[in-house]
């Protein structure tokens, strides 16, 4: 499990680091902002390599259970992270979602982790999950500090049409689709969906 904390300590790390706006200013200001830019993506991916490989290791070890989670976890689990790939693709659709969220990213962030903490009852999952929710909540608390200080006095931005938010809609329940029924038991190595008894 070390190269699993190892790896969230470096993603959530490297993310943090980015809500220390004057200190993360300096660094651009010392190493310019391409440089910067360029090391903030190989720490990120460095650390989301390190999370899939520890947290593969830790499962090919056996779980360390904690709780069992009731199966209605699972179920409620799935319509939680179809939310979260909607607001993750709202993200880069700004519309009456973005307006009323304000960080779609985070929101879905938050909730996919949340999902995730109620369906896995496993000490892995619960560092796992438990640590990206803990840095979301952070995070968000943080950007609206930043809004506010930025919004004051400013006229309120109208949203986009409400052609943006079908298009998260459709593109972030296509995108759910494809990862719960192909791409989380190839990747993760899981069913995501709950197995007939």
């Amino acid at each position: 499990m070390g190269l699993l904390v190892l790896g969230l300590i470096i993603f959530i790390g490297t993310h943090s680091f980015s809500m220390a706006r004057d200190r993360r200013a300096a660094v651009i200001k010392r190493i310019g902002e391409g440089s910067y830019k360029g090391l903030y993506s190989l720490l990120s991916l460095a650390g989301v390599v390190l999370i899939s490989i520890g947290y593969g290791q830790y499962r090919a070890e056996g779980y360390i259970p904690v709780w069992e989670p009731p199966i209605w976890t699972r179920h409620l689990a799935l319509p939680l992270v179809w939310g979260a790939f909607v607001f993750f693709v709202a993200a880069y659709f700004p519309g009456h979602i973005t307006r009323r969220l304000k960080h779609p990213m985070l929101a879905g962030v938050k909730i996919w982790a949340f999902a995730h903490l109620l369906a896995n009852g496993d000490l892995g999952s619960i560092i796992l999950f438990g640590s990206i929710l803990a840095w979301a909540v952070v995070a968000r608390i943080s950007a609206k500090r930043r809004d506010v200080a930025a919004q004051h006095g400013a006229p309120a931005t109208p949203p986009a049409g409400f052609r943006n938010d079908v298009l998260a809609t459709v593109i972030g329940t296509a995108a759910y689709i494809a990862f719960v029924i192909w791409l989380h038991p190839v990747l993760i190595g899981v069913p995501a969906l709950p197995m007939p008894a």
